[in-house]
């Protein structure tokens, strides 16, 4: 028997807020977390790209000291996203071994890592500190959330690169319907904002070198796009049958309605370039929700302003809808928080709860001349959506040819 599964808490750590509230009215507003990297690094190795879109708030400012001491940070921002999340949805009081994580990560300990490797060099072994490892594996996040919650129905981690938190909450949504839990904390995080992960990057020419002007680097979908803005942090969200929810009177913000998780097999970085990959994980996402492609009535696309991707995913999209395509409103929301690696596809999918909860689709922000080669309705203000059921789809692509598509149906 197919569950219900609801969306009851979200937070959030972004580039545009340290809140999901935060977040979500920054994104409304119009605001881009772009800004240029004040590090000494960033001259020491004459960097090519010398901005990303940092976190507008510290880990620091938010975890007590032994705690984030103790996490690289791509698990204090996956505690703090995912303590807002639980609070959010009413800190629900259930058996813990009911309690599930889903958790992502694209690259992991990255920062951990590379500093050992320094500590190791520059002052020999016994420097090295000794939960390294720990702190670095790609298990930490979900880890540190588990810990946190004391969740022990299980605690599972997805790394599928840039589709990585997409495909953690479609297997809470499907761990949900198996009954292995009641209430799931699902999401991702990624901190990778260093030295190593701006040069390589910049070297397979991925990146945005608008150095100059960092705001409006980002532009998904402009004729003058010229690559990403890395990003960094996380979201977050509760997830549970609807009969749970209902029983403890739980504020309902969406419902989960279905995901798809297909492979390319085709390149390591290029996407397959008839888009039959990432079409199929629309459609199984659809079949899953019980819909069809007539039925969306939203898009929040993966768009990470690439010259090839953005082409890529529209030609996905017309495999799918045809020329209905361009009828429907789609917002690309890395124009204004960057591309949060494996966290990217929880604070997306976040934003498209919210969209159908507001009756609002965010804006694309950087769009100055729209590149006729995708024709999609795009708008660059807010754009109301209608009061009527609302079916939603929030993509989501990785290098490795990783796609996972969720969709989202409005529950108010």
């Amino acid at each position: 028997m197919t569950k219900k599964i609801v969306v009851t808490g979200i937070g959030a750590s972004s580039p545009i807020g340290g809140t999901a509230s935060e977040t979500w009215d920054a994104l409304l507003a119009g605001a881009s977390g772009a800004r240029s990297l004040g590090f000494d690094w960033v001259e020491q190795y004459d960097l090519p790209v010398t901005f990303a879109a940092k976190a507008k708030v510290s880990p620091e400012e938010v975890l007590a000291r032994p705690v984030w001491k103790r996490l690289d940070p791509s698990s204090q921002f996956a505690l703090v996203a995912a303590m807002e999340a639980f609070a959010d949805a009413g800190s629900p009081e259930l058996d813990t071994e009911r309690l599930g994580v889903d958790w992502a990560t694209g690259i992991g300990g990255l920062w951990s890592l590379l500093d050992a490797w320094d500590t190791l060099r520059e002052k020999g072994p016994r420097r090295v500190l000794p939960l390294t490892v720990p702190m670095l594996m790609p298990n930490a996040p979900a880890a540190a959330v588990s810990m946190h919650f004391e969740a022990r129905a299980y605690a599972r981690t997805v790394a599928s690169a840039c589709a990585s938190s997409t495909e953690a909450i479609v297997n809470a949504y499907e761990h949900l319907q198996a009954g292995y839990a009641d209430v799931v904390i699902a999401g991702g995080s990624e901190a990778a904002i260093h030295p190593i992960t701006l040069a390589s990057f910049s070297s397979m020419q991925a990146l945005s070198k608008r150095n100059d002007d960092p705001a409006t680097a980002s532009r998904p979908y402009d004729l003058n796009r010229d690559g990403f803005v890395m990003g960094e942090g996380a979201a977050a969200l509760v997830l549970e049958t609807e009969e749970h929810a209902l029983a403890r009177g739980a504020r309902i913000y969406a419902e989960i309605a279905g995901g798809g998780v297909t492979a390319d097999s085709y390149h390591i970085t290029a996407p397959e370039p008839e888009g039959k990959g990432a079409s199929r994980a629309v459609e199984l996402a659809l079949e899953q929700a019980g819909a069809t492609a007539a039925d969306v009535t939203h898009i929040n696309a993966h768009a990470t302003s690439t010259p090839v991707g953005d082409i890529a995913e529209y030609t996905a999209l017309k495999r799918v809808f045809g020329d209905r395509v361009h009828e429907i409103p789609v917002s690309a929301t890395k124009a204004a928080t960057g591309h949060l690696l494996g966290g990217t596809g929880a604070l997306e999918a976040m934003f498209t709860v919210l969209a159908l909860h507001n009756r609002t689709a965010p804006p694309t922000i950087n769009l100055v001349e729209q590149d006729p080669a995708i024709p999609l309705k795009v708008s660059v203000e807010a754009q109301a959506l209608d009061a009527g059921p609302q079916l939603a789809i929030s993509n989501s692509f990785g290098f490795g040819g990783h796609n996972a598509v969720l969709a989202v149906r409005s529950y108010n």
